[in-house]
């Protein structure tokens, strides 16, 4: 029986100081039937060359130069070069544990289409990894293990980019790396989510997440808060919004003040209602925010939390659930 061929897309730009330990990382894979589609996103160092000469050596690594500029183009470049089974992304300054793909193509094969297959990942830096990295790693690996991804979606991005695999079909269903939207991993985790691909459940830790001053994620306009909050509105628009409930954003700092903008534009309306007495009866945007005591008064609300503190999250959840409200059906956290 033959092995699937599992496609590898992977874009990059000045990655030079990394893409050996990513390259032998992919070359190290237990499972060895791959092609890896690396593509070349106008680097202005020596990262083509170097790729080049992993590609002369190995002919499943297949090297190409974006066919556009950004991301989005160079994974669009690389997926129509593709002719895998099963498709999953890498990023170019990142590692592979030796069993990444074996173990995710195992769970595909054991649970079959409509599902994702995921791993644990670990961050790693040469200057130490912040609080706020961490956290995310432990709150992202906690989802993972249970294959809860979605109940938090609309918190921050709950698939790793660089760590996941999906069958062709699947992909292809999903739009595969076709819509223009930024944070193209977000708004593809969305889209799985849409299409109710499910997550498989996993310990393994499987990918290693290398963090540095000059990642894209840090430095790029289009990772700014502001194309996420959009990027949640449109989606909780689509996906989870009842037209014929009264909606309200829960909090008036910065996050909930775009939320409101964003739908505002979209001619959507809703009650604004916070818990901060310095606030309750001003006016922001013409709208006066009400004491949160005022969805006891709205028939069968929805809400969207923009409050970030953690305590002050358990409290808000407290207060849906005493109310007899679920999460993901009735009240959002969006932070």
């Amino acid at each position: 029986m033959s092995k699937p061929l599992i496609s590898i897309v992977s874009p990059f730009k000045n990655t030079a100081e990394f893409l050996p330990e990513c390259l032998e990382s992919i070359c190290n894979q237990t499972y060895k039937h791959w092609e890896l589609l690396i593509v070349d996103d106008h680097s202005s160092d020596n990262s083509f060359d170097l790729v080049k000469s992993y590609a002369n050596n190995d002919p499943r690594i297949k090297l190409f130069r974006n066919e556009g500029s950004g991301i989005i183009d160079a994974l669009q470049t690389a997926f129509s070069k593709s002719s895998g089974e099963y498709i999953t992304r890498m990023d170019s300054d990142d590692i592979m544990a030796t069993e990444k793909l074996s173990c995710m193509l195992n769970d595909l094969l054991t649970n079959g289409k409509k599902h994702v297959a995921l791993g644990l990942v670990k961050y790693f830096s040469d200057a130490g990894i912040s609080e706020g990295y961490a956290k995310y790693e432990t709150w992202l690996n906690k989802l993972t293990k249970k294959g809860t991804n979605y109940s938090e979606i609309y918190k921050e991005c709950v698939i790793a980019s660089p760590c996941w695999m999906v069958h062709r079909d699947d992909f292809i269903a999903c739009d595969a790396f076709n819509p223009n939207r930024y944070p193209e991993d977000y708004d593809l985790t969305f889209r799985f989510y849409k299409y109710n691909l499910k997550c498989i459940p996993t310990n393994h830790l499987l990918h290693f997440w290398r963090d540095y001053s000059t990642r894209t994620s840090r430095t790029h306009e289009h990772y700014a808060l502001n194309h996420f909050l959009e990027l949640k509105i449109h989606y909780f628009l689509e996906l989870n919004y009842d037209a014929s409930r009264p909606l309200t954003i829960w909090g008036a700092g910065n996050k909930g003040k775009t939320a409101a903008k964003l739908l505002k534009k979209a001619n959507i309306p809703f009650y604004w209602i916070c818990d901060n007495p310095k606030k309750i009866g001003k006016e922001i945007y013409g709208m006066e925010l009400s004491n949160f005591d005022q969805l006891k008064s709205l028939e069968n609300p929805q809400s969207i939390i923009t409050v970030a503190n953690s305590k002050e999250q358990k409290r808000i959840k407290n207060y849906f659930e005493n109310l007899g409200m679920q999460s993901m059906i009735d009240y959002f956290f969006f932070c």
